[in-house]
């Protein structure tokens, strides 16, 4: 069969790294010599997304992108307490060896708040060569590889929600639900020091305003096609908590960080693009809402798996938090036009635009993830000519008929652990160390006693 085959083929997929040649090693420190960097950070994104590496006077960078800079090898196999993960097949199995960082040459950007320093984005591989298929950015590389050899360039974009508080009080930025307030999104000057800061490191900010929560900000930039859509959401979260945090403002993504208030989401959006002729494939101006047959089955792949994928889209029991009807969240695997009740919402512009939203993915979540694990499962879909089910009229999240989405990040993980097609596709190293990881954390803070249950039962009872 056709999907067997692609399926296999998909399987094989593996990103070639390799370290640069000495004369293009001197040539990009020439380079970042010329746009006055005396210092280099070679960062790579941890399973949470969190930017991890070393810093490295320009005088030693040729060196080490020639020989690999050497990184301990299981910095992919951390949990969110940097604890190494038992049975990851990266730490204990690998005798804690290091690996090597790779850098990625087209990444090279500022980082606008520290003196003449720049960073480039790293992949990573084990000193035999062999990739760290488990690390974030090479699995998306490879889903990409995927969409490639079916004919796809694919069109990206992360939307991101954050809360800002004061990092000495933790009293939020502005009080109220002012969602939309022009006043109080231009209230704290860091606010619009950080958009500006964004635009020096070549993140092509659109919008921003302050979110629906006391504190919440959202911030928008322009969508990308392929692995440098995921870098910039990798680059602005960082430079978030990172530059925020030099001005008094403690940043976060935590998902659910207040009692009865608005979540915080990263919304992904995302189309295909026919590779020989650059158009969406997406659109169908003929068919209903604009919705091709590509785009029909890639929405329907994306149901199909999305409570295996939902480990991934919200990654720690917190988020699970957010799952709730009525609050702006999905709560049901659903999809509709323009619905913001629903998981996946079609943004039926009947024109180039034509793309749909997925809703679900929590603001901690990792975007290569994100994007890997959607567009995986989208491509699923078109393997296999599924059918879209029809969309009912009204909000999704009162129709009892929709399946539910997980609740618990245990049910969450059981789904992805069940789903056997998309971890066949995410590839079983990815699998493995992510499955390991998440377990580990949810275990150690199951076993952690909330302060709620101290303050109901401990004097009363």
């Amino acid at each position: 069969m056709l999907e067997d085959l692609q399926l296999g083929q998909a399987r094989d997929i593996v990103p070639a790294l390799s370290l640069p040649t000495k004369a293009e090693a001197l040539a990009f420190v020439e380079k970042a010599r010329a746009q006055g960097f005396d210092y280099i950070r070679f960062e790579m994104a941890d399973m949470a997304g969190l930017s991890r590496g070393k810093t490295i006077p320009l005088a030693h960078v040729a060196s080490y992108m020639t020989g690999g800079l050497n990184l301990y090898g299981g910095t992919v196999a951390l949990d969110s307490y940097s604890i190494p993960v038992r049975g990851s097949g990266y730490n204990e199995e690998m005798n804690y060896t290091d690996c090597v960082m790779v850098v990625d040459q087209n990444t090279l950007t500022p980082v606008p708040w520290l003196e003449r320093t720049g960073r480039v984005i790293c992949d990573t591989m084990w000193y035999d060569g062999r990739p760290q298929m488990a690390a974030p950015r090479l699995l998306l590389k490879r889903i990409l590889g995927v969409a490639a050899s079916m004919g796809y360039a694919v069109m990206m974009g992360h939307e991101y929600e954050f809360y800002a508080v004061d990092a000495k009080t933790r009293a939020p930025l502005f009080g109220g639900q002012p969602i939309f307030v022009t006043a109080r999104t231009h209230e704290h000057p860091a606010i619009d020091a950080l958009i500006r800061t964004c635009q020096a490191q070549g993140i092509d900010i659109i919008t921003y305003n302050v979110e629906h929560g006391p504190g919440q900000i959202e911030i928008n930039y322009g969508a990308e096609v392929g692995i440098a859509a995921a870098d910039t959401a990798f680059v602005f979260k960082n430079t978030v908590k990172e530059y925020l945090a030099r001005h008094g403002v403690l940043a976060t993504f935590m998902t659910k960080p207040y009692k009865g208030l608005s979540g915080s989401c990263s919304h992904f959006h995302v189309s295909l693009l026919d590779a020989a002729t650059g158009r969406n494939a997406f659109l169908d101006a003929s068919a209903e809402h604009g919705m091709s047959s590509a785009m029909r089955s890639f929405v329907q792949g994306i149901l199909d798996h999305a409570r295996g994928a939902q480990a991934i889209w919200n990654p720690t029991p917190n988020c699970y938090r957010r799952i709730r009807p009525r609050t702006y969240a999905p709560s049901n695997i659903s999809w509709g036009v323009q619905d913001r009740s629903a998981s996946v919402r079609v943004k039926a512009s009947l024109d180039e635009s034509e793309h749909l939203e997925v809703r679900v993915p929590s603001a901690i979540s990792n975007p290569y993830l994100v994007a890997a694990s959607v567009i995986a499962s989208g491509l699923l879909g078109i393997l296999q000519s599924r059918e879209l089910a029809p969309s009912a009229s009204g909000p999704k999240e009162d129709d009892s008929r929709y399946e539910k989405l997980s609740t618990s990040m245990e049910d969450a993980l059981e789904a992805f652990e069940a789903d056997g097609a998309l971890r066949e596709l995410l590839g079983e190293e990815f699998a493995r160390v992510f499955l390991a990881m998440k377990w580990q954390e949810t275990s150690r803070l199951r076993d952690e006693i909330p302060p709620a249950e101290t303050a109901e039962y401990f004097e009363l009872y």
